[in-house]
Order: structure tokens, then sequence, then C-alpha cells
């Protein structure tokens, strides 16, 4: 069984490309980065634009696009696109958990997508506000 670790991106971000690991700024990816990195086999960023990112892939420009609010058409469409990229990835299988570290807007389009894929999946802090989630965080690092 491997865990992998699905990261939200954030709206801060750096003003010059950079790694995706490196381009979000917030201390709440940075807890969730940290998270992911030591209690996970891997993780990846969940890009409201590129969709999956490898943390430690090629630079990217920063942007200023979110889920947070976006309507059910765009987040229908976006999960899409992430099923595939994760399917291409090799990451919906039955001896794969995913745990997510997102919102419920980056998620919620995308569970009936891979729910016939044979992997399972954890959301930790779903139910939390975000205050709650950065404690939630805090308390395990």
């Amino acid at each position: 069984m491997s865990e992998i670790g699905l990261v939200s991106c954030v709206k801060t971000k750096r003003e010059e490309p950079a790694t995706p690991k490196k381009l979000y700024t917030s201390p709440y990816f940075d807890k969730m980065r940290a998270y992911a990195g030591q209690y996970h086999d891997d993780w990846w960023i969940l890009s409201a634009k590129y969709g999956l990112l490898d943390p430690d892939g090629d630079p990217i420009e920063p942007y200023d696009e979110t889920l947070s609010g976006a309507r059910v058409a765009k987040r229908r469409e976006w999960a899409e696109t992430l099923a595939d990229q994760m399917e291409q990835e090799g990451l919906l299988s039955d001896d794969i958990t995913l745990v997510l570290h997102a919102g419920k807007d980056y998620y919620e389009e995308l569970l009936p997508l891979i729910e016939d894929t044979g992997v399972s999946v954890e959301i930790p802090t779903e139910g939390l506000g975000i205050g709650e989630k950065q404690a939630w965080y805090k308390e395990r690092l």
C-alpha cells in the first residue's frame, strides 16, 4: 500500500516563476507540504490552473486562479482533467491511498470520478474550518 498526499494550491505565491513546491508561499501551504512530506510516501500539488503538479517539476509562472467559489461546471471540468492526469501518473489503483489536503472545492467533483478505480481516499481535515485545519497540522508537525 502506498500513501499519496494531494496538497491544494493557495492564493499566496511568489512573484517570479518557481518549482511548484516553492511557488506557493503561505504558512498554511507550508504546513500541508511539511505534513505530506513527513507522513506520505509521495505527494503532489493540486493546482487550480494546471491540475496535478509534481512538487519538483519545472518552474511555473505565478497565476491568479482558484476553485474556491468557482461554478460547478468549472470545478467538474477541472476534476475531469485531474482524474485523467492522475490515471496517467498511475495514482488510481487499489494499492494506493490518496490523502487529500484540500478544501471541498478541490475534491467534491473529483471523488465521484475516481470512486470506481479501486483507489482509497482519506480526507483527514474534512469538515474543519481553516483555523482548525492549521491547528490540526501544527499539532502533528
